[in-house]
């Protein structure tokens, strides 16, 4: 357990409390590290506040991430600059042209998209957020279905999230004595596992029911109403991620083409995979499923963005768009486009050398292993992972953290392998619903960047959406507990549980602010139907 006890809460839950509060994240989240460097040092603690975040920018991975999220900037900036996100746009507006068919196309691309939540954000995000935009569709209504089917979908199947959770499973059997061959094969976990991880499943059906039913409550009913009926679709005053078009100006195309958009996409696709691909190969991998699981996605995502700016830029020369000094701007400028954002990582990422420091997830999970019922197990669990997941900002991190503790907790308290693959789908769960209500967390920041939107307008409103979600899972993971009925059986029962409470909730918060549960949309024909 942390020698600072409850003090090392104090730090990412003053960083959350202000950001929310102020709505101000980089001073919040400077605040957050400084006061770590306070209980830390025992004195000013700035020299140890620096210290995190030069720690916090020189770890590889985060290099890898920043430059990433670089690169990806100037791909906006060129998509923006050779008239490519105009021509989607036009394009998309002839056939996405209700504010349905727009979020039921952010949902699919987001499905799609299931091979790493940073790419997904940025893709789906960039591709969308135009046509959205033309339909009066809110930035934080955007935001939130590129968040709510990025990380859950990413855990589903083969991606980033899984390769590495798949590498602390076997060090979360041998924290419990076990021996190589003497458990199931991690994969074989994993895949157990996907009927617990409840949250993700849910969520994912939640966005589509929130899209197709077009019923909001919370703070997001009060911004879709606004962005309907103002044309504004960010808040007055907010401070958007990006704002692409006031930052790069208009694009000085008369005929903008479709390729200046689909080309440096399918090529940032494409080199991304293949990348991946490749680098789990050369580390060795013997087959395809041992180079999908030894993959360095970081390393990918960066080649992978890279050629979209190379890919761009001989699209611009070649069709005489852009000349070289033109291109080296635009880059330039793609750049500064991301600056908010990488300032935001950093210091969520220097919240996350603090938390380390300060021993924070142990003291958590110390307390919560203390009293572990069986039949509860899953559900603290999946409670325990948002807890850190939220306090910290990292999901991944918090995975490392509880995975090597809960599989041999589930095995010491039960004996079965079924409990150790539901702490599994638990931890992921947990992980991910404690990011998205939170605004340290870099795949919401991520998500509000690519999709233009004030971070803590979307974590306010996202945060309804993420609770009521969080509070089914909860409850089908203890009655599958006490019960040991089936989760194949319960999975659809939370999905009518869902349903239940997004209409009975809507109902009621319209009701109390005096407006429609849905949103007046584009068609009016379709909207007097859905208020009935």
């Amino acid at each position: 357990m942390s020698e600072f006890g409850a003090l090392s809460l104090v730090p990412p839950l003053l960083a959350i409390i202000l950001a929310i509060v102020t709505r101000k994240a980089i001073l919040a989240l400077f605040l957050g590290v400084w006061s770590g460097g306070v209980i830390f040092t025992g004195s000013v603690g700035l020299v140890q506040t620096f210290d995190w975040i030069v720690a916090a920018i020189a770890d590889e991975f985060h290099v890898q991430i920043l430059m990433f999220t670089l690169f990806l900037g100037a791909g906006v900036a060129f998509l923006w600059r050779l008239g490519g996100s105009y021509a989607i746009r036009d394009w998309a507006i002839d056939r996405l042209d209700s504010q349905r068919k727009v979020g039921l196309a952010a949902w699919v691309l987001g499905i799609a998209m299931f091979f790493d939540d940073y790419a997904n954000t940025a893709i789906v995000g960039s591709s969308i957020k135009d046509v959205s935009d033309h339909m009066r569709v809110s930035r934080e209504k955007l935001s939130y279905i590129v968040d709510s089917t990025a990380a859950p979908v990413a855990t589903l199947g083969i991606s980033s999230w899984v390769a590495f959770q798949l590498s602390l499973i076997g060090d979360g059997y041998a924290e419990a004595g076990f021996e190589p061959g003497e458990h199931p094969a991690a994969f074989e976990v994993f895949i157990q596992s996907i009927p617990f991880n409840a949250y993700s499943l849910l969520a994912i059906f939640m966005v589509a029911l929130i899209v197709i039913s077009r019923r909001d409550f919370g703070e997001m009913l009060t911004a879709e109403h606004r962005s309907w009926q103002s044309g504004n679709v960010n808040r007055e005053g907010a401070r958007p991620m990006q704002d692409v078009e006031a930052e790069l100006g208009e694009p000085n195309i008369e005929n903008p083409m479709l390729r200046s958009f689909f080309v440096p996409i399918g090529v940032l696709l494409v080199v991304t995979l293949s990348t991946a691909v490749w680098t789990g190969y050369a580390a060795g991998a013997a087959d395809l499923q041992g180079a999908i699981v030894d993959a360095d996605y970081a390393a990918a995502l960066v080649y992978g963005s890279f050629a979209m700016i190379v890919s761009a830029i001989v699209i611009g020369l070649v069709y005489g768009l852009l000349s070289i000094g033109d291109a080296v701007e635009t880059v330039v400028d793609g750049f500064g486009l991301m600056l908010t954002a990488v300032t935001i990582l950093v210091l969520a990422w220097s919240i996350g050398e603090v938390v380390s420091a300060l021993e924070t997830g142990a003291y958590v999970a110390a307390i919560a292993d203390e009293t572990l019922p069986p039949a509860l197990l899953p559900a603290v669990v999946l409670l325990l992972a948002a807890f850190i997941a939220f306090s910290t900002g990292t999901s991944w991190g918090t995975m490392g953290i509880l995975t090597p503790i809960a599989i041999p907790v589930a095995w010491s308290l039960t004996g079965d392998h079924t409990m150790v693959a539901a702490v599994v789908g638990t931890i992921f769960s947990g992980a991910i619903f404690g990011d998205h209500t939170s605004p340290i967390s870099d795949t919401t920041v991520l998500s509000s960047t690519f999709t233009g939107a004030d971070l803590i307008d979307h974590v306010r409103t996202q945060m309804y959406y993420a609770v009521t979600v969080a509070v089914v899972a909860i409850g089908l993971l203890i009655v599958w507990g006490t019960t040991g009925i089936s989760m194949f059986i319960l999975l659809p029962i939370g999905v009518v549980l869902l349903v239940g409470l997004v209409y009975g909730l809507s109902t009621v918060d319209a009701r109390r602010k005096g407006v429609t549960p849905v949103a007046v949309a584009a068609d009016r024909t379709e909207q007097n139907e859905d208020s009935r």
